[in-house]
């Protein structure tokens, strides 16, 4: 067994010293753009269940979020991982194992194989963006990280412009030419600041969804703070990891209307905004941790990326202008 393996289960043994004497295999799992490091451990043999360790560090604001995250999320009914303890010195939190199995997995199935589970997905989003903001107090909003507002819109749109359109397409975001696109950009981030906010995941993407016997389960939601329900909604549906149709996207639209009883037209209005909002921050990402963080294979996710912002641009006449900044 590796050092780090070792001095893991150590501290694994630590906290749970009924398991001191029952032998354990620690096995990594490897993970995306997180920061963050998972193990599973397996006691062969043994009733044990399997847990999963969570080794965070606190380069990023969101990682102590975790905790308390789960723990809102838990109270109002989401599947999300029950935590068996927990070491804010060593920051590490022993997690439920929810086994290997994600909504990723899924994307070659059919999608009458396919379709129940994004409904059950979107019916654990569904509690959580049941949770206004307004029905929040200072102190739970202290646990959150901070909400969608037109300065965080306007931050998205940057690392867009810098990581991307700057860094990967090395075009001159600045230049005169783009000044319609900047005013489009403007706007589009006044329109969502102005609507009112719920809870939101913030990384509402088929990785982040978790598969036990036909039941959704979500993980990766420290980033959760007020927004709008649109821009999860977005985040899956518009998921580059995965492929949805046009009519397949409707059909889960028209789901989610229903289950929340919202008007559909105007939910769409807001989905296609937030859609533009997401893949712009989506594919900023994809050029940082491509370009500056040493991990090239996120550069693959970007023609899928770049090809669904196409699709929501051409949609909205009001994101027209956005289209130069990125065509190819």
């Amino acid at each position: 067994m590796r050092p780090e393996h070792e001095a893991l289960l150590i501290l694994t043994r630590q906290k749970f010293p009924a398991l001191a004497d029952v032998p354990c295999e620690v096995d990594p799992i490897l993970n995306g753009g997180s920061d963050r490091h998972f193990y599973r451990l397996r006691w062969p043999g043994n009733a044990t269940p399997n847990m999963v360790l969570m080794v965070y560090t606190m380069a990023r604001q969101d990682n102590p979020k975790f905790v308390p995250a789960t723990q809102r999320l838990a109270a109002h009914g989401v599947r999300v991982p029950a935590i068996h303890a927990f070491d804010e010195d060593k920051l590490c939190v022993w997690l439920q194992d929810l086994g290997h199995d994600d909504l990723h997995g899924q994307r070659g199935n059919s999608w009458e194989v396919r379709k129940p589970l994004y409904e059950a997905t979107l019916t654990e989003g569904a509690k959580i963006h049941g949770i206004l903001e307004a029905s929040l107090s200072k102190a739970d909003l202290a646990l959150l990280e901070p909400p969608f507002d037109e300065a965080l819109y306007g931050w998205e749109q940057d690392y867009f412009l810098t990581h991307f359109v700057q860094g990967h397409l090395v075009r001159d975001y600045k230049a005169g030419r783009y000044t319609p696109a900047h005013e489009a950009l403007k706007a589009l981030r006044k329109r969502l600041a102005k609507e009112p906010r719920c809870l939101v995941h913030r990384d509402f993407q088929s990785q982040n969804v978790m598969l036990v016997n036909g039941e959704a389960w979500l993980v990766d939601y420290q980033g959760l703070r007020p927004g709008l329900a649109e821009y999860d909604l977005a985040s899956l549906l518009f998921d580059p990891y995965v492929t949805l149709s046009a009519p397949e996207r409707s059909q889960l639209l028209d789901y989610y209307a229903e289950l929340r009883g919202l008007n559909g037209q105007e939910l769409r209005q807001r989905f296609w905004l937030c859609a533009a909002q997401r893949l712009m921050q989506a594919l900023g990402a994809y050029g940082n941790l491509s370009r500056n963080l040493g991990k090239p294979h996120f550069k693959q996710h970007i023609p899928a990326a770049v090809a669904n912002l196409t699709h929501v641009c051409e949609h909205d006449s009001s994101l027209h202008e956005l289209l130069p900044l990125f065509a190819l």
